[in-house]
């Protein structure tokens, strides 16, 4: 009885420590089985991917833009400039014709307007008649350029005659002299009466004078109206040419000794869009209320969107600027993930380039390094080329 209470005991101790036994050979089955091998080179494999991924650089972050979508944005890509900040001016301009390029077309007699063939906005060619007006001074202009040449015609059949008469002995040298000097006198009143009328461009039949463009281009301004009554050099056409256009710019007497004929300039539409521009000439005096002087810049190709009377503005460049330093128009500067950045044009779209700001000043940002002058970045409405970018980095995730 003592022996089996001894076995009853022990057999705790045998079912642990065949418990601990089977475990042991599971684990070895495992370790010893292809494919159930140790997950720590599974781990390290994928730890070894992660530290070569952290340690590789970082590609600079680009979005794809077409160019529709730059025109229908309005973003304006520039150049970076070689310009020192603060060597530029910007000044308020308005867009000007040339002298010759508008024409101001008048009545050239008083009376009423019989007809009106051109309209505003049509193009008109040199020459083109615009409207006629019936004028009692047209038919006395009329009157009085038949008459010169009646007196013409008998001053020269009379000197004809007297000269007839002189070489056969008949009168004396004097009468014939005297018959030559009224010939020439009327012939010069004939003339005159010919030029007013046609200067009046006084109709065929006399009874009107037609309103004439002198140039070919297009009707800017009308204040005609049929069956009106119009007095003598009363305005009623205004014709701007096709020809090429200048802007004239508003600068303070301080920055002219900064301004030199020959010098750079950039023309600034409405949209922001800039136009290469040179210097023609510059006033050397102030005038008007604002006591400013005129500073006319031509563009460097000719661009039909410059509307005459349109407001714009001028980037002027100041004389010695260039000094080897870059800038770059404030809106074009961006922050990007705290730092500072340009968006810099690539064949496809755009790409984000950390760059290391300097000073502000005019609308210019100076920039220290990233870039180099010449390359192609956007300004005007940079902020949206981000906004894209943004919208993609999103949508990756």
């Amino acid at each position: 009885m003592m022996k089996n209470k001894r076995q009853s005991a022990n057999w705790p101790v045998i079912a642990g420590v065949a418990a601990v036994a089977a475990l042991m050979g599971f684990g070895a089955a495992r370790v010893l089985l292809p494919g159930h091998g140790p997950g720590p080179d599974k781990a390290s494999d994928a730890q070894a991917a992660s530290e070569a991924a952290a340690a590789k650089p970082a590609s600079p972050r680009e979005v794809r833009i077409p160019i529709p979508y730059l025109a229908a944005a309005n973003i304006v890509v520039e150049p970076v400039a070689s310009v020192a900040v603060g060597s530029e001016i910007l000044a308020p301009a308005w867009v000007a014709a040339v002298p010759g390029g508008e024409a101001v077309i008048v009545s050239r007699a008083a009376g009423t307007v019989l007809r009106v063939q051109r309209r505003l906005g049509e193009g008109v060619r040199a020459g083109d008649v615009l409207a006629t007006v019936e004028s009692p001074e047209a038919a006395a202009m009329a009157s009085e350029r038949r008459v010169a040449q009646a007196k013409a015609d008998l001053s020269r059949r009379t000197y004809e005659r007297e000269a007839s008469l002189f070489h056969q002995g008949v009168t004396p040298r004097q009468e014939m002299e005297s018959a030559k000097a009224a010939l020439e006198v009327a012939q010069a009143e004939a003339q005159r009466a010919t030029t007013v009328a046609e200067a009046a461009h006084l109709t065929s039949d006399g009874r009107a004078v037609a309103v004439v463009s002198p140039i070919a281009g297009k009707i800017t301004a009308q204040s005609v109206t049929l069956g009106a009554y119009v007095a003598q050099q009363t305005e009623l056409f205004r014709v701007a040419g096709l020809g090429a256009v200048q802007v004239e710019a508003a600068v303070t007497a301080g920055d002219l000794d900064r301004i030199s004929p020959g010098g750079q300039a950039a023309i600034l539409l409405s949209n922001g869009s800039p136009l290469a521009a040179k210097i023609q000439a510059v006033t050397p005096t102030v005038s008007g209320s604002a006591r400013a002087a005129t500073v006319v810049v031509i563009p460097e190709q000719p661009s039909d969107r410059l509307v005459v009377g349109e407001g714009v503005q001028v980037r002027l460049r100041a004389k010695a600027s260039n000094n080897g330093e870059l800038s770059v128009p404030d809106d074009a500067v961006q922050n990007i993930d705290g730092a500072d950045a340009l968006f810099v044009r690539t064949e496809n779209g755009f790409r984000a380039q950390p760059v290391l700001v300097g000073t502000r000043s005019g609308g210019m940002a100076q920039i220290l390094s990233g870039v180099r002058a010449g390359e192609q970045v956007a300004t005007r409405n940079a902020f949206l080329v981000k906004a894209e970018m943004n919208k993609s980095s999103g949508e990756d995730e």
